[in-house]
């Protein structure tokens, strides 16, 4: 049989119809249906796959009341609530905030409120290395047990419970103030020693301080004996501390250094803080009179005893002036070569030796001079020596005269043919007078 096709070039023709083909049932539409051709069977495939995919989408979506409007924001909003509602009650504070450069070597630490530190490790981040600390006895409080180092980058995390035993977590990284960023100042003396009454208060700074100003106001230096002190810069890296006259004896001396975010100037800032105690012993002053060749040694301004010593040459004389003993040495040795004198000594073994400046003035032992020349002749190159035996055993001058000293006590050379020695050569500013001191005061 012909099939026939229609197009809109030949219409079909013309059919008749019974009344009840006008309106076909379902079961007619499909059984009765003509064929349909390949392209319009996978035409309907794809319409009914992406209706598939438009439902599962919807599904994914949720309903507007589930929240699906407003893209999810109402629910993402109820779960923050309720995360919130339901926090921990501990905060915690770390004092050196995470991704600074320039933290604290001295305050480095760890604070909750509303809860109890649990856990606080802080370790260096490039080795892994522990640091080690303690948390505080009441646990809102933790430190670490040692100075952290300049220059170096650390990771801290800390853990803490609230009351309901709720937990909380900081974490920070950082990094300390760098070696070439910072300044510190060595001082003497140290903490808890006893000293002598001519001891100054002494810092030297690793880095030339311009800012002199701010630095000497966050050092406090005071006395329990009410006495005033004042600061004194000799140069730009050393600032000294004293009263008008000595300690008086049996006070005690307390440094307060606050240098910590202190700027020193040139970008350099401060990074030490703590607090240093020194008690002033006995009163001894010892007067060595160069005329005599003898020591007057006075304790509590009595005298103790009259020591015969040897001083320096014509040729290589003391200094005159207040000295004050800053080392002691059981034994030392002594090259003239270090000190502008060539090879013309280098004594090995130098008994019970005091240094009395910084360019090599020592009152000590003599074990290889003639007995005869003590309290009689000056034959020492600047240095004032006594009686002592070789090894340093024995009793002799030099062994009384060091186990009687403090690092602290003042030796005063008088009638010498030298100058007075430099306030600065040395722990010697005594040497100045007190409106010379005062005038190299900052504030």
């Amino acid at each position: 049989m012909e099939q026939l096709v229609t197009s809109p070039d030949t219409p079909a023709p013309d059919r008749s119809r019974t009344p009840h083909q006008l309106f076909p049932s379902a079961e007619q539409q499909v059984t009765g249906a003509p064929r349909r051709t390949r392209r319009m069977r996978r035409t309907l495939a794809v319409t009914a796959l992406l209706a598939a995919g438009a439902l599962a989408l919807s599904a994914c979506g949720g309903d507007a009341e589930a929240g699906g409007n407003d893209d999810g924001k109402n629910g993402q909003a109820g779960a923050d609530a309720a995360a919130k509602k339901d926090a921990s009650d501990a905060k915690i504070t770390v004092s050196s905030k995470d991704g600074a450069t320039d933290a604290s070597i001295n305050d480095t630490g760890v604070k909750v409120t509303g809860g109890k530190l649990t856990d606080v490790k802080l370790t260096v981040a490039d080795t892994g290395a522990t640091v080690a600390g303690a948390i505080s006895a009441d646990g809102t409080s933790w430190k670490p047990g040692v100075q952290l180092e300049r220059g170096t980058k650390y990771k801290i995390t800390a853990n803490a419970k609230d009351a309901k035993g709720r937990s909380a977590t900081e974490n920070a990284t950082f990094s300390t103030v760098s070696s070439a960023n910072s300044f510190i100042g060595t001082y003497t003396p140290d903490n808890g020693k006893t000293v002598g009454v001519g001891m100054p208060v002494s810092f030297n700074f690793d880095k030339v301080i311009t800012n002199k100003k701010d630095v000497q106001s966050h050092i406090k230096v005071t006395s329990s004996s009410g006495q005033e002190v004042v600061g004194h810069w000799f140069g730009a890296q050393r600032l000294d501390f004293r009263p008008e006259d000595y300690w008086k004896a049996g006070s005690k001396v307390t440094m307060q250094i606050d240098l910590d975010g202190v700027k020193g100037g040139n970008g350099i800032t401060g990074v030490q803080s703590k607090t240093v105690s020194f008690t002033i012993g006995r009163s001894q002053v010892s007067t060595v009179d160069m005329n005599t060749q003898t020591m007057t040694v006075k304790r509590d301004g009595k005298v103790l005893k009259r020591v015969p010593i040897s001083g320096g040459s014509p040729e290589h004389p003391t200094y005159n002036g207040q000295m004050v003993i800053s080392e002691k040495f059981e034994q030392t040795r002594m090259d003239g070569s270090t000190v502008g004198f060539g090879g013309e000594y280098d004594i090995k073994d130098v008994p019970h030796a005091m240094r009395l400046s910084s360019s090599g003035t020592f009152i000590h032992g003599n074990y290889w001079g003639s007995p005869s020349v003590f309290g009689n002749s000056g034959t020492s190159h600047g240095c004032v020596g006594l009686r002592d035996s070789k090894g340093g055993g024995g009793d002799t001058p030099g062994k009384w005269f060091f186990n009687e000293s403090l690092v602290g006590d003042v030796v005063v050379v008088k009638n010498s043919h030298d100058r007075m020695v430099q306030p600065d050569n040395g722990l010697n500013g005594w040497n100045l007078s007190w409106s010379d001191w005062k005038a190299g005061s900052a504030n």
